[in-house]
């Protein structure tokens, strides 16, 4: 083939290289707009597992780029005058211009043609079977294929420079100042023998009001220089754009995603390649490493499909799903350090492991994989930690178990101490008979109770006959429905350490239904009872039935209802109540713009729609124990555009927490059939750590948590105070108790009763 590679970056280098490996025949040519090894920027990062791909690729680039790594495992964090080590991470640096260099001698060596200082305006012009575009994140033949291509390019919060400086670090730094201005961070890693990349970050609103905006590139650095002169040292920092003023030095980040990243002219691909493709933040040094690996995906489909049209299309299939992925974790990171202030308020070791787990590739037990020390002493640290704030002792130094699990400490709300951080989430069970929950309740209730989870919830508990879901719901709105309830709760304190909690809810416009398993939120054949919804609305269009709008009369019977329900729920026993204002019942279709239309004082600002919510609340809180704790669940995102946002999340959790509530349960959704979830292990766990750590409030977190690594990952690194965990508990009512088996944790009490079943499980698992 004639193969022309516009852009002699990494991507396009790399690639030229290894097609001319794979046949010498091929006419390959690399076309560069810079002069011979010539390049911007300081060093890049790769990890080991990235070395190895590059070996079994190349092995001779391979060795060459490895002889001039500078090696390191261990990432320091500097933060309030703290410094915490983590190590076993795996990281090389190596200075860009090192690195261009051997690609393009190794080039020259196999015979591909290196053309500099050429700036392409139309690859048209070149007479070619295949074109490689890998011009760069700001690629001319992206924009001029736009259409072809569909990307998406989105300009970021930061502000952030490159600098360099003589100081050499001997770990991947990452150093934290708090200004009267906001807070700057920095991303420091030595690349060769004798430099390091010095990366400093701000808020775009934080660099405004530090007024670098106005200064020139030497009052830039010098200001740098002062703010992170603990880490210099006395060294000074480096520009290597000295073209640029003060302003234009600093810059934001264009995170990019291609729809496709193929165009046909005619018979010639023209495939986009590295960053002209897509980008990956920084914070998780993978620009460099998609773009290699770019490279090396379409020389493996060329060599595996000789069909042009056929490699193509798999190398697009594998490659942007790979991609995704990480990028996925490489805007988590992102906005983590785009959101800083969010986590100032932690202390130095959990600020540092909140860090260290952001892009949610990182969990416990890889962090234990990878250094086993600084697990076990964070461990400590957060066990100690939660037993002060549970208002229990703490044991006298060199006591504490050598491994508590985070997700195994205690958690005090208000009265009640939880023994561990796992709830059983409130699942419908479509099973009571008149709203009278019997023997199949205590049976599943009480085996989850017994199963080591600190906290029970019942199913959503509806405040009258026109409030049930189905006609299958409990209810807790006569006489003989709390005496059911006491019953379990009875069992529940008499046979268990757990705790007990109810879901009092309201179904609006999703009642007078079926069962979910005779066809979830289609209406009743018959027998149907009249619906009312903060506005006119029918759930599913042309089917449900429809619902109308709440009078002001309505709104006072309905608070009546709740206020009732939660006396009985105290006379029942319950140590717990949540209200439920999520997923499309009642209260929930206040609080959403996509079910509310109202024009009074219940409709219209976020404010507005939240009133009634509150009153609600407030109305049960005066009635509910002071010392008992109250929840409150919410949809914090609706997954349709005009819904509620994350961002409105944290004022309606701000909103229940001035009104009293202790907590938020933090799920989404199931307020529109338009929605359109982003589905995922630990999906809405960024909306407990929004809530948690904005708003101020207990979070809880829920939604596909279904294994210790990730409720110990959540709970370490401050994102929620508890877990949640629904479907795993319905397929092992034991669940909790069994996690803590699977990963060795044994101090964890079982039922006497099963204490057998403990030591034999423990034993398998160890096996």
């Amino acid at each position: 083939m004639k193969i022309v590679c516009i852009g002699g970056g990494p991507a396009g280098l790399y690639f030229a290289l290894l097609m001319k490996k794979q046949n010498p025949a091929h006419q390959i040519t690399v076309v560069e707009r810079n002069r011979p090894y010539d390049t911007f920027g300081w060093g890049v990062v790769f990890s080991d597992q990235t070395l190895g791909n590059l070996a079994e690729a190349d092995p001779q680039t391979a060795q060459a780029i490895e002889a001039s790594f500078n090696h390191w495992d261990d990432i320091d964090v500097f933060f309030k005058g703290e410094k915490v080590t983590s190590g076993g991470h795996g990281f090389c640096g190596i200075g860009r211009k090192h690195l261009l260099n051997i690609l393009q001698h190794r080039c020259e060596e196999l015979g591909v043609s290196l053309v500099f200082e050429t700036d392409v305006a139309d690859e048209r012009q070149y007479d070619a079977d295949l074109v490689i575009a890998a011009d760069g994140l700001n690629s001319r033949i992206r924009t001029r294929h736009a259409d072809s291509y569909q990307p998406q390019i989105e300009q970021r919060h930061c502000r952030f420079v490159w600098l360099g400086t003589r100081k050499k670090f001997d770990a991947f730094t990452f150093a934290f100042k708090q200004t009267e201005f906001g807070w700057f961070q920095a991303h420091i890693y030595q690349y060769d023998a004798d430099t390091s990349t010095f990366i400093v970050e701000t808020p775009e609103a934080v660099w405004r009001a530090a007024g670098l905006e106005d200064m020139s590139q030497e009052e830039s650095i010098a200001f740098c220089e002062r703010l992170f002169a603990d880490q210099l040292e006395g060294h000074k920092l480096m520009s290597n754009a000295s073209h640029l003023r003060g302003s234009a030095m600093w810059i934001k980040f264009p995170r990019i995603v291609c729809g496709r990243w193929v165009h046909w002219n005619g018979a010639v691909p023209v495939v986009l390649m590295g960053d002209a493709a897509h980008t990956a933040h920084y914070s998780i040094g993978s620009g460099t490493k998609l773009a290699l690996e770019d490279a090396i995906e379409l020389a493996r489909c060329f060599a595996a499909q000789p069909d042009m049209a056929a490699a193509l299309e798999a190398y697009e299939a594998v490659r942007a799903v790979e991609v995704l992925k990480l990028q996925n974790a490489a805007r988590n990171s992102m906005e983590w350090f785009e959101n800083v202030e969010r986590y100032t308020a932690m202390e130095a070791p959990q600020f540092a492991y909140s860090m260290l787990t952001r892009s949610q590739r990182l969990s416990h037990e890889n962090l234990r994989l990878r250094d086993p020390a600084y697990v076990a002493d964070y461990e400590r640290w957060f066990a100690q930690r939660a037993a002060a704030q549970a208002g229990q002792p703490s044991p006298a130094a060199g006591a504490w178990p050598s491994a508590v699990p985070p997700m195994f400490t205690p958690y005090q709300v208000r009265s009640l101490t939880l023994k561990n951080r796992i709830l059983v989430s409130p699942m419908a069970q479509y099973s009571a008979v008149g709203g009278v929950v019997g023997d199949y309740h205590l049976a599943h209730l009480g085996a989850r109770a017994l199963g080591g989870a600190a906290l029970v919830f019942a199913e959503m508990t509806c405040v009258s006959a026109d409030a049930r879901i189905t006609p299958f719901c409990p209810g807790m709105y006569a006489p003989e429905h709390t005496q059911a309830w006491k019953r379990i709760v009875d069992f529940v304190h008499q046979n268990t350490d757990a705790a007990i909690a109810l879901q009092l809810g309201h179904a609006g416009a999703k009642g007078s239904t079926r069962a979910m398993w005779d066809g979830i939120d289609q209406p009743l054949d018959k027998d149907n009872w009249p619906l009312v919804s903060a506005s006119p609305q029918q759930y599913l269009q042309g089917v449900s039935q429809t619902a109308r709008e709440m009078t002001v009369q309505d709104m006072d019977r309905i608070l009546a209802d709740f206020v009732l329900a939660t006396l009985a729920a105290d006379e029942a026993g319950f140590d717990w109540l949540e209200l439920h204002c999520a997923h499309g019942y009642l209260l929930s279709s206040f609080i959403s713009p996509l079910t509310n239309q109202r024009n009074d004082e219940y409709g219209g600002s976020l404010e507005n729609r939240c009133r009634y919510p509150l009153r609600v609340f407030a109305a049960m809180r005066d009635a509910w124990p002071a010392h008992k704790p109250m929840s409150v669940r919410i949809s914090a995102h609706d997954w349709v555009e005009g819904g509620i946002t994350p961002d409105d999340a944290v004022r309606i959790a701000s909103l229940f927490k001035a009104a009293g509530a202790d907590m938020i349960d933090c799920s989404s959704g199931q307020v529109s059939k338009k929605e359109k979830p982003v589905y995922g292990r630990m999906f809405q766990t960024p909306f407990a750590d929004r809530i948690r750590n904005e708003a101020g409030i207990g979070a809880i977190a829920v939604g596909s948590i279904y294994e210790a690594d990730h409720a110990n990952s959540i709970i370490a690194a401050g994102r929620a105070d508890l877990c949640a965990v629904g479907r795993p508990h319905l397929a092992n009512a034991a669940w909790t108790l069994t996690e803590a088996a699977r990963i060795g944790y044994k101090a964890i009490a079982w039922p006497r009763q099963y204490l057998a079943g403990k030591q034999q499980m423990e034993k398998n698992y160890g096996r």
